[in-house]
């Protein structure tokens, strides 16, 4: 163990295969006590925020940000194969052959002679081969398939999109209309008031996860004036 982490101090620089071994160094029975005590349900959280944090870089156009954020981002992958592969379900290899094999599937048009010479072509080829893959049998499958995780604006955004290629008419509410009869139920409404708010976005082109940020941004900033006139 010593040599090994000698022969890893010594390098000048490093590779995705020495963040591996360095990940199986740390997680060693006598590698790094915190290290050793993480499972995937305690690192969630940790992968969440490594994400947005990429996000960000991406967002104010941080170009060596972005090379730090993601490396942190890779860390966490890293890390979750290696707690799978001690439990012997998978390691990093196993992510990186269903990657890999995903990609050539989903690209007919580059690994097989289907012909897709734009990208809506490309993303109705997806659509397609994605219900066969997940074995999805019904219009229900295919919008259960949208992650339950995901924050519920972008959730509702990729819902309204799937439905709409489903042809599967998502029902209009006249919101205003409903509020005395919703009065007693105000989380129900709220609900159809922020999807309805979604739905309208997407209509009209706009990103409702950027525009709610930006308006979150324009509050930040308004307080901030507020602030320094008083």
């Amino acid at each position: 163990m010593k040599e090994r982490i000698e022969a890893l101090k010594a390098k000048s620089s490093y590779t995705v295969s020495d963040l591996r071994e360095i990940m199986e160094v740390l997680r060693a029975p006598d590698g790094c006590p915190w290290d050793r005590e993480q499972d995937h349900k305690s690192i969630r959280r940790n992968l969440i925020e490594e994400t947005y944090e990429v996000v960000e870089a991406i967002d104010t156009d941080n170009k060596d940000l972005l090379c730090e954020e993601l490396g942190d981002l890779m860390l966490q992958v890293v890390f979750h194969a290696r707690i799978s592969e001690e439990a012997g379900d998978f390691d990093l290899d196993s992510v990186a052959d269903g990657v890999c094999k995903k990609l050539i599937l989903r690209h007919p048009h580059i690994f097989a002679d289907v012909k897709a010479d734009t990208s809506e072509e490309v993303l109705k080829n997806w659509d397609k081969i994605k219900v066969v893959e997940k074995h999805q049998k019904s219009d229900r499958e295919v919008l259960d398939s949208v992650s339950h995780s995901l924050p519920s604006l972008i959730r509702a955004d990729k819902l309204c999109g799937k439905a709409d290629k489903l042809g599967y008419s998502v029902p209009e509410n006249d919101i205003l209309s409903q509020l005395a009869a919703d009065a007693n139920d105000k989380e129900k409404f709220m609900g159809e008031l922020l999807f309805s708010a979604v739905k309208l976005a997407r209509e009209l082109g706009i990103d409702s996860e950027k525009a709610l940020a930006d308006a979150c941004d324009c509050l930040v900033e308004t307080a901030s004036d507020v602030k320094n006139e008083q």
